[in-house]
């Protein structure tokens, strides 16, 4: 497909509006429509676009090669269905739907019509996780961190949904094994749902993993850590920082080797344009793209397993 493709962005609040600026801006992409039942930021939107706004994007569907679907989480599966079954590509935010079986759905009606379905796990993007080729092994032990100050932006969901997900997504793809246990609990603070909560994964390969996500914390915290058998690695999703310590040649003391460190420092990049790029990326050359429907089924269908695990506890 070497012609501009023609797009569009179903649902324009926060996040769906920086969508809209990407497409607008990339020469490969053509910005069709913007579409919100918010007429009033949906027209403020497409104005700041250069585009027309809609309140029902069915209306736009014969018109468009692709979307990216930016709704509440509770309406990604019927949004996204439609998308498909009208032979439109579709970017689809995280959490990919609210059960399995509707990721399963989407993930057949994709396949069936040769379409491309990524899955918005926007962390995948970041330029600390990217260097990870060539430095990552075997995984045996794993800690991460996600930690931020409360935002209603997320809050129809759990802190599971909501943050937990990003590191579920990097850990099950590091690792690469199945799950054999998951222990968890989580508090209540701010909502009704789950706004703290831990989870410790172990994988049928041995590895285990220690996950924490936070929505009512005082000080932002993005923080990874993997060790494996040569080498400690840190990942600072924030600041962009890698580094990975190993075992040196020489002694420090008697039978226990020198740790030698290296730190890379990356730029800040613009996730969320990489993310679109990608996705426009594999439509153009007929290839999966980097967050496939099946990536965004295993992340949702374990955050969903520690949901209920979470919802099972005694209060």
């Amino acid at each position: 497909m070497s012609e501009t493709l023609k797009t569009a962005v179903i649902g324009v609040g926060y996040l769906g509006r920086f969508h809209a600026q990407k497409y607008a801006a990339l020469p490969e992409a053509e910005l069709i429509a913007v579409a919100d039942p918010n007429r009033e930021q949906a027209a403020r939107v497409a104005d700041e676009c250069g585009t027309r706004a809609v309140a029902d994007y069915r209306d736009i569907l014969d018109e468009v090669d692709a979307v990216s679907v930016v709704v509440p989480t509770q309406r990604h599966y019927e949004v996204a269905r439609e998308c498909l079954a009208h032979g439109v590509h579709v970017m689809l935010e995280k959490p990919m739907t609210t059960t399995v079986a509707e990721a399963d759905e989407l993930i057949a009606l994709a396949r069936t019509h040769g379409l491309v379905l990524q899955i918005g796990h926007l962390e995948r993007f970041n330029a600390a996780i990217l260097a990870l080729d060539g430095v990552l092994n075997i995984p045996r032990f794993i800690e991460s961190h996600r930690l931020a100050a409360f935002n209603p932006r997320g809050a129809d969901v759990n802190v599971v949904l909501d943050l937990m997900i990003h590191d579920i997504d990097i850990i099950q793809t590091l690792v690469r094994a199945p799950i054999d246990k998951i222990d968890a609990n989580g508090v209540s603070v701010l909502t009704s749902e789950i706004d703290i909560a831990n989870a410790r994964l172990h994988f049928t390969n041995g590895c285990v993993a220690n996950v924490t996500a936070s929505r009512v914390s005082m000080k932002p915290q993005r923080k990874m850590r993997v060790f494996q058998n040569d080498a400690y690695i840190s990942i600072d999703f924030q600041d962009k920082i890698l580094s990975v310590h190993r075992k040196g040649e020489r002694e420090i003391f008697p039978g226990i080797p020198e740790i030698t460190s290296q730190e890379s420092l990356f730029e800040s990049t613009d996730a969320i344009r990489d993310e679109i790029i990608a996705f426009i990326d594999a439509i153009r050359r007929g290839v999966p793209p980097l967050v496939t429907g099946e990536d965004g089924r295993l992340a949702l269908q374990t955050a969903l397993r520690i949901s209920e695990l979470l919802a099972s506890a005694p209060a």
